[in-house]
């Protein structure tokens, strides 16, 4: 019996929403497909039926989480009321649920390291989804790219020493930091 319309394309989904949380958390090099595939539900025998190799899993991966961390941050700057729109982005971003959450949050401070040593066609399609994600800084916060890039910089920065310390104080205080700096920046445009 044939599968339904559609299936293929919703199965190649959960591959990438799996590779998406498994990468987020563990990076790139200590997950094996096996994994991958077991996190969709599936076993892995069928993973070269919608991938040719790790990489392209990794390409098609990285523009789905910057996609993903894009619109969600449109529901944080969405939700500002009182504030600019790039303040309630900052404050999510650098937020302790955002820091606490890797599974789900961005994917820039979680693979930066890693995608540098990764092929160049990866670098490619990472460096064109972080041009998405300056574009988008930079449009909310209607500064120029420059800055926007400096922004980002800021916040994925702080994210990541924020995530690598083992004091919770310490922690919160680089979130903090950067919350200040990010602001501070945007004041001086």
């Amino acid at each position: 019996m044939p599968y339904p319309e559609g299936h293929k394309v919703k199965v190649r989904g959960r591959i990438i929403e799996s590779a998406a949380k498994a990468f987020r958390s563990n990076g790139i090099r200590d997950i094996s497909v096996p994994f991958i595939m077991k996190g969709a539900g599936l076993t892995h025998g069928g993973f070269y039926s919608h991938f040719d190799n790790k990489e392209q899993l990794v390409s098609e991966t990285c523009s789905y989480a910057i996609r993903d961390t894009i619109a969600l941050l449109q529901k944080a700057a969405a939700q500002a009321v009182e504030e600019p729109k790039i303040h309630a982005v900052i404050q999510f971003y650098l937020s302790p649920y955002h820091r606490d959450q890797t599974e789900m949050g961005c994917i820039l401070p979680a693979l930066s390291g890693e995608i540098s040593r990764s092929s160049e066609v990866v670098r490619q399609v990472f460096t064109r989804e972080l041009q998405q994600m300056i574009d988008f800084v930079s449009d909310l916060a209607e500064i120029d790219h420059s800055t926007g890039s400096a922004l980002l910089s800021i916040m994925v920065g702080a994210l990541v020493l924020a995530r690598s310390v083992s004091d919770s104080k310490l922690s919160d205080s680089l979130l903090e930091a950067g919350k200040q700096q990010a602001k501070e920046l945007i004041k001086k445009q």
